[in-house]
């Protein structure tokens, strides 16, 4: 409350989602965040599949799409009718950004791509999601995020060695391509406000790409050494000691004790002084060579505890660790809430806490304003007062299927 004046970096920006469920919403959720206009162009009938995937409430619609919908104004348009892409160009022509996640060359076939508004609106920045980007052998396969993360390599390093590599329980490929997106846009629109011209541009977002993009040395280190950075279970290669140890009450805590001075922390806290005083294991280099020797020590050490004692320990010896969090216990957490990573929503009078997003800005802090709306919510405001569309227009267009 109290937060409604106060300005956010992308009030005055426009920006009309078409797409559906993750990547390109995901990038709309940020900017609405930070104060865009975020149209959200749904299928008539039951709009967007995220809003019915995985946990419903008592009228059906899923949890996530509450947070993941906040801020956008909805509307329909059946894009496979000519008055619903007609519908779609007009808000495309009176937008500042476009946002599109369907296979490479659809949009073109709906007369919407790119150069479909090089006349109309110049100044449009068009961005576009898709597995395998524009381009390229693979553009015109479905580019699943799923798949998309073992092509971009973040699969093959995640898991035990030996065995089948694992994913993590979230769709990281398309968060992340949802991500680079609006970041893309953000750069896009400060070139946009410096040209001459104040022309738009497109912006290729590839799944597979977005995950590429996360997998620090690989390619440097296949290159000039020939290595292949290989799965590691619950460690990082070539960094010792960070590893997941389990305590005496069963509770896994993580420990990073990768630097020489806190290594040699560590060992003092174990009453390990033979280990800090080790000349073979002065160094990350020698770690890593006897990395089986010193997890061997660490394990028996937090076995010997309970994981409240160990953490207790070091923290006062300045050693970075840490509990595996749930989300209950993020939200049980004294810290999440001082940083304010919860915000509460209305809907059908009851109150449901969502994640706040970041980055934090001090000045012109993002913020949300409402849960992600039904289906079709903002027709009216839209259709009626964006396009100035009468409301008898506005009945027929229902009435055959339209919106």
């Amino acid at each position: 409350m109290g937060t409604e004046q106060i300005k956010r970096p992308l009030d005055g920006i426009r920006v009309l989602e078409v797409g559906q469920l993750l990547a390109g919403p995901f990038a709309g959720c940020i900017l609405g965040y930070f104060g865009a206009e975020v149209i959200k162009v749904e299928p008539p009938g039951s709009g967007d599949p995220l809003r019915h995937w995985r946990e419903l409430d008592e009228d059906g619609t899923s949890f996530w799409w509450r947070s993941l919908g906040r801020n956008k104004k909805c509307v329909t348009a059946n894009l496979r009718t000519d008055e619903g892409r007609s519908l779609v160009r007009q808000l495309a022509e009176r937008s500042d950004v476009l946002i599109e996640n369907f296979r490479p060359g659809r949009m073109e076939k709906w007369g919407l791509g790119p150069t479909d508004f090089d006349t109309s609106n110049p100044g449009l920045i068009y961005a576009r999601i898709s597995g395998y980007g524009q381009d390229g052998p693979y553009a015109s396969k479905p580019g699943f995020a799923s798949v998309c993360e073992g092509m971009g390599g973040i699969r093959y390093v995640n898991g035990l060695p030996g065995e089948r590599p694992m994913r993590m329980n979230l769709s990281m490929g398309d968060s992340l391509a949802g991500l680079h997106a609006a970041l893309g846009i953000v750069m896009a629109c400060l070139h946009r406000a410096r040209d001459p011209g104040g022309r738009g541009q497109v912006i290729d977002i590839a799944l597979y790409e977005a995950v590429f993009n996360m997998m620090e040395g690989v390619v440097p280190e296949y290159d000039g050494a020939g290595i292949v950075r290989e799965p590691s279970g619950s460690t990082v290669t070539g960094i010792v000691p960070t590893n997941t140890y389990r305590c005496a009450d069963g509770k896994f805590m993580i420990i990073g004790a990768n630097g020489d001075s806190i290594f040699r922390r560590l060992c003092e806290t174990m009453d390990r002084p033979d280990l800090a005083q080790d000349p073979r294991l002065m160094n990350n280099a020698g770690r890593v060579e006897h990395e089986a020797e010193i997890d061997a020590a660490i394990s028996a050490w937090m076995e010997s505890l309970d994981s409240a004692t160990a953490l207790e320990r070091l923290e006062r010896a300045r050693v970075p660790a840490g509990p595996i969090y749930n989300v209950a216990d993020m939200m049980a957490d004294e810290h999440f809430r001082a940083r304010g990573l919860f915000e509460e929503v209305v809907v059908d009078g009851k109150s449901l806490k969502v994640p706040a997003l970041v980055p934090k800005l001090s000045v012109t802090p993002g913020r949300t304003d409402w849960a992600g709306p039904e289906v079709g919510a903002f027709n009216d405001e839209i259709y009626g007062d964006l396009l100035s569309l009468s409301t008898q227009d506005m009945a027929r267009l229902k009435a055959k299927g339209v919106i």
